[in-house]
Parts: structure tokens; C-alpha cells; sequence
């Protein structure tokens, strides 16, 4: 008996990295006729094994925990719309850095196709540190010592988004996964890719998919947004949004970020366009402990990421792009 496409799990995934263009990547290829991308992105499903999510206790975790498409049935009826001889997929790039989703992928859809962006990183925890903190849900204004808390802040069992370091250790994730599933079936693109030639990333995409390439060309902008400084400002208001995503957990996502949204816009007043660079001590003491495990990527992959070991002046990629004079894509960064 034939299975309808509505009721088997999707052709491909975008798994990881967060911070690293997933979602305008996720934009583009949406827009692709061929494919079908769920409208829920980010549905963690295979991060929970049909069960609850855990009961993260981060700031801000208990809403994210209310979107988890954790039941099966309710997962499934994501693609329910896809037209006939799509491809179908979804974007969680939390897949990668979550043991326990890359083998359920590997025994529920042992022939989908996974895609991961991977991205300095250390370039990839500032942001990810800055997304959060410009969130007014980071209480540390220092990302080297918000990253030395990590370990703490997962012993007190707070969600993967919190875990600046580990998740950029992608040299052990991507040997395990390919310990479940063939390399043919898993394509890794590099962030810098992403933003300095986004028409050839999306035709490595579609050429590994086997979908026509000439049918999408850019990709959409992310979500850009100012930086903000601490200050007492920030420490009058960013404690009321912590304080008030923990009382709101008990509010469905929606109507919290609803009320939230004036705080926010708050914090955000009168914010920097330009965000802070590194000091070169701060990238040094943030990169020593990836350097193993960058070498373990390189082993496993046979490519050269030697441009994330290197000494820097300690800006960012985009901003050192920018300094050498070139141009600007469409694919905005934060």
C-alpha cells in the first residue's frame, strides 16, 4: 500500500546552525515551485521523540517550549498542503547540535536529505549571544562571561539556544552524524558562502536536491536589529521582560509577545546601528576551546577551515567583508 505524502516524514531537512542564515535560506527555498516548506518553522519534533519538550528554564524558554510540534499526527499534518511531487522539508537548526534528533532522523527517514550551514564559531556565539541579549532575556552584558556560565546555565537546564559554545562544536556533530546516515545525503555550506555568492550557495542547494536552480536566485533578508547598550536603561527594563516571560508562561506565546512587544520596542530605542566588534582578547579566549574540535571538523571532512583559527583584528566576518570593499547580498546578518 502506497503512503500518502502527507503521512511520511519530509524529504529534507535544514539542520543547523542556528545564527548561521537558516532562516533565509528557509525563506528562499519556499519560494522554490518544486518544494514545499512547512509554514511552522522550527518545529523541534525530532528533538523530543513524541514526547513533551523538556521543561527548559531559561529566560524566555517556557513559550518557546508551547510551540514544540512534539505529537506526530500534528507534525505530519505540517506537509498536508504540499502539491503533488514536491519535495517536502522543514527548518530546525537546533538538528545538528541535538544527538538524540540527528539518530531519530536517521531511523524515521533514512533517505531524506539534510542540509547544515556552518558558521565561525565564535562569530556564531556573539550573535547568538547578541540575539538574546538585544532580547532584554540575557542578563549578562559580557559574552566571554556569559559563555563561561554556560555550563552552569545547562546544569540548571536551560534550552539549547542558551549554549553559545556547544553549539558551534561542529566537528563532533557532524561525525556522529555521519555515523547514521550516508555523506552523500548531507550537504554542508558555509555561512561566508551564504553572504559573499548566495546565487551559487542556492545552486549548490538545488543541484543536491535535484530541483531546477534557475527558478530562485537571492535570498531574502533576515531581521536586522540595532544594537543595544548596557546601561540603566537596559537594567531598569530588561529585568521586567525576564521577569515578565516567567510570569507569562502561563500565557500562550502570542499573547505574551504581544504585551512584551512595547517593552522591547523600549529597550531597542535609540539603539547603535553599528554593534560592537570583539577585542581580539575576547575572540582568542572564545575560540581556544573550539580549536580541537575544528580540527576534528577537518578530519572528518577533508575541507580546510583554517580561516576560523586564525588571528583576527577581532571584527566580525560581515564587518571585515565590508572593510575589504566588498559588496553587500541580500542576505542581512546578525
Amino acid at each position: 500500500m502506497t503512503t500518502s505524502s502527507s503521512h511520511r516524514p519530509p524529504d529534507f531537512f535544514l539542520i543547523g546552525t542556528p545564527k548561521a542564515g537558516t532562516s533565509a535560506l528557509h525563506a528562499a527555498l519556499a519560494q522554490h515551485p518544486g518544494l514545499f516548506l512547512s509554514g511552522v518553522k522550527e518545529p523541534k519534533y525530532y528533538m523530543c521523540g513524541d514526547s513533551p519538550p523538556p521543561a527548559y528554564k531559561g529566560p524566555g524558554d517556557a513559550h518557546s517550549n508551547q510551540e514544540w510540534v512534539w505529537q506526530r499526527g500534528r507534525y505530519l499534518e505540517l506537509f498536508a498542503d504540499a502539491p503533488p511531487g514536491t519535495l517536502r522539508g522543514e527548518s530546525t537548526p537546533f538538528y545538528l547540535y541535538n544527538r538524540d534528533a540527528r539518530r531519530r532522523i536517521a531511523a524515521d527517514a533514512p533517505r531524506a536529505k539534510l542540509i547544515a550551514v556552518l558558521r565561525d564559531p565564535v562569530d556564531r556565539a556573539y550573535s547568538n549571544w547578541m540575539h538574546l541579549w538585544m532580547d532584554g532575556l540575557e542578563p549578562c552584558a559580557d559574552v566571554v562571561e556569559a559563555v563561561r556560565r554556560e555550563p552552569e546555565r545547562i546544569d540548571r537546564g536551560w534550552a539549547p539556544f542558551w549554549h553559545y559554545r556547544a553549539l558551534g562544536m561542529y566537528g563532533r556533530q557532524v561525525a556522529d552524524l555521519f555515523d547514521h546516515l550516508p555523506r552523500e545525503q548531507v550537504l554542508l555550506l558555509r555561512y561566508r558562502d551564504l553572504i559573499e555568492d548566495p546565487s551559487t550557495a542556492l545552486g549548490r542547494v538545488f543541484g543536491f536536491l535535484g530541483v531546477d536552480s534557475a527558478q530562485v536566485e537571492t535570498i531574502p533578508a533576515d531581521n536586522s536589529r540595532r544594537f543595544v547598550r548596557d546601561g540603566p536603561r537596559v537594567r531598569a527594563i530588561a529585568p521586567v521582560i525576564r521577569a515578565g516571560a516567567t510570569v507569562g508562561q502561563f500565557l500562550p506565546p502570542e499573547v505574551w509577545r504581544r504585551i512584551s512587544g512595547p517593552l522591547i520596542a523600549q529597550l531597542h530605542k535609540n539603539g547603535a546601528t553599528a554593534r560592537p566588534s570583539l577585542t581580539p582578547e575576547q575572540r582568542t579566549t572564545l575560540l581556544e576551546p573550539h580549536l580541537p574540535d575544528i580540527e576534528l571538523l577537518e578530519r572528518v571532512t577533508g575541507e580546510s577551515f583554517a580561516d576560523w583559527k586564525g588571528y583576527r583584528e577581532g571584527r566580525s566576518f560581515e564587518s571585515r567583508r565590508s572593510a575589504a570593499g566588498q559588496p553587500a547580498t541580500l542576505l542581512t546578518k546578525s
